[in-house]
């Protein structure tokens, strides 16, 4: 028989309720890790993300071995880390003569691999290496604007792939309302062929427009780099439906004889049974036989008023 473990301790019973599933989920965490060999490069490119989602991310800096999320089997020590760390997101670096500064980006479901994006980094350019005012630099938490420039991103599959990953990976938690205060920071993605992309991260100077909204410039602050999509391994079609599957908190009522108009807003429909008046019992207290009653009282009170002085005459 299965042991089932529950939570001896506050503490633990508090962090199971926060992985528990939710309707309304919170910011996907990110894992970053490498494998037995990396390079200069690669490891920029996972410190430089790090610090761009510093407040939720997970960096793990010794080597890992077994992890090959293409393979089967390759994948298990990846999805352990994933459940031990409770992160969605992991960004797996590995260098070789084969596939020099390679970079896999994936998504899990259920703490098991749902997709995959292998790219290679090319052309990388840190953030030390640009210059420009300090004080525009991003501050860490904000929010993002996401700019995907080239066709590419709605008619091709890779590049279709690959902009709902980065979606993922940088936009941080969904909000219903934003101040454009707290936004100070763009992330900019060039398609440059059907499998190369040129993404770079500036931020933003408003500037006075003469109306309500400002006027924004780009300045590139970094990191900058190119990415050459190599693999890719899209989600199982039966997975992909279970992950995309909402729930409702309270769900409505329906409500009969109802429908919403943009103009006039809510309409009702009211229905009224016949009415069979020919059947109707009408009422003894109506005005008109009450009016004949006291004319009748009237007429006998003044015959016995009558009557009553003729004998005492008499």
């Amino acid at each position: 028989m299965l042991e089932i473990k529950t939570a001896k301790t506050r503490r633990v019973r508090r962090e199971l309720e926060k992985r528990a599933p939710k309707i309304i989920e919170s910011g996907k965490k990110t894992l970053l890790l490498h494998g037995t060999k990396s390079s200069a490069v690669l490891n920029a490119v996972l410190t430089q993300i790090y610090h761009l989602k510093k407040q939720s991310a997970v960096k793990y800096s010794r080597k890992n071995d077994n992890i090959n999320p293409f393979e089967a089997g390759g994948e298990t020590s990846l999805e352990f880390f994933s459940l031990k760390t409770d992160c969605s997101l992991f960004l797996y670096g590995s260098h070789s003569k084969k596939r020099p500064n390679n970079l896999v980006i994936g998504r899990t479901y259920d703490h098991h691999v749902y997709d995959l994006v292998e790219v290679g980094i090319e052309n990388f350019k840190a953030m030390e290496s640009f210059i420009y005012d300090k004080k525009l630099a991003p501050k860490e938490g904000t929010k993002p604007f996401m700019a995907f420039i080239g066709e590419g991103f709605e008619t091709m599959i890779q590049l279709k792939h690959l902009k709902e990953v980065l979606i993922d990976l940088f936009r941080g938690e969904v909000v219903e309302n934003l101040n454009l205060a707290g936004v100070d920071r763009a992330y900019i993605c060039t398609a440059l062929s059907p499998t190369k992309v040129f993404f770079t991260h500036c931020a933003l100077r408003l500037k006075k427009s003469g109306t309500v909204v400002p006027r924004m410039e780009l300045v590139e602050v970094g990191p900058s780099m190119d990415m050459v999509i190599r693999r890719t391994r899209p989600p199982n079609e039966s997975v992909r439906k279970e992950a995309m599957r909402t729930s409702r908190d309270k769900p409505k009522k329906k409500e009969k004889n109802v429908k919403k108009d943009p103009i006039e807003g809510k309409i009702g429909n009211v229905y009224i049974p016949d009415q069979k008046i020919g059947e109707m019992a009408l009422p003894n207290k109506s005005k008109g036989v009450k009016r004949e009653r006291r004319e009748a009282k009237r007429k006998s009170g003044s015959d016995e008023h009558a009557s009553k002085k003729k004998k005492e005459d008499s």
